[in-house]
């Protein structure tokens, strides 16, 4: 084991029956005080470590309608198939295509009728869930509606007719320029 500043010693395990076992670890630092770590060791004999879990990854966490979404899934084991589901693809579920070293990719879309909100991603390895994870989406936010067109101004019914103040309907003209009818040359 390793300290962090380098310095370290070894350890083995004593032959103790497969289980968990609780590990202490007690020193002294530069400064003189007192250095204490406890762990959890779990010791399991003749059979192989578990494989490398299975992992999902997207290349995005949000989606509109019609989007593109890369869809990859790693395997520790040569899996037979791999997929994810979720009702946010259109068809509900993505088969991903395998490159031979265990990683498994393939292009989702979200379906055109897909609802603002949160949805899951199942993923499949083998034919077994071994996860979900969670997918945003923005539907269509208003529906397709034709503008409609806008009445045309309408003239006036006498009864709406209001009368304005002043002279104006009061049949006399309105004063304004009188031309003059004397010569030029008179000025």
């Amino acid at each position: 084991m390793k300290m962090t500043d380098g310095r370290g010693g070894t350890a083995t395990v004593a032959d103790v029956a497969d289980g968990t076992y609780g590990v202490s670890l007690t020193g002294t630092g530069r400064d003189g005080a007192k250095l204490q770590a406890t762990a959890q060791l779990t010791v399991m004999k003749g059979d192989k470590p578990t494989p490398t879990a299975s992992t999902v990854s997207l290349s995005t966490d949000f989606g509109r309608p019609g989007d593109k979404v890369v869809v990859t899934i790693r395997t520790g084991a040569a899996e037979k198939n791999a997929f994810v589901k979720s009702d946010a693809f259109t068809g509900g579920q993505v088969n991903l295509k395998d490159d031979g070293h265990g990683t498994w990719t393939g292009t989702a879309v979200v379906a055109k009728d897909v609802k603002t909100g949160y949805y899951g991603v199942e993923a499949y390895a083998g034919g077994k869930k071994f996860d979900t994870v969670k997918f945003s989406t923005e539907g269509k936010s208003t529906p397709d509606v034709k503008p409609q067109p806008q009445p045309k101004p309408q003239p006036l019914k006498p009864s709406e007719h209001k009368t304005p103040k002043g002279s104006v309907n009061t049949g006399e003209a309105p004063v304004g320029y009188v031309p003059e009818t004397g010569d030029a040359s008179d000025v």
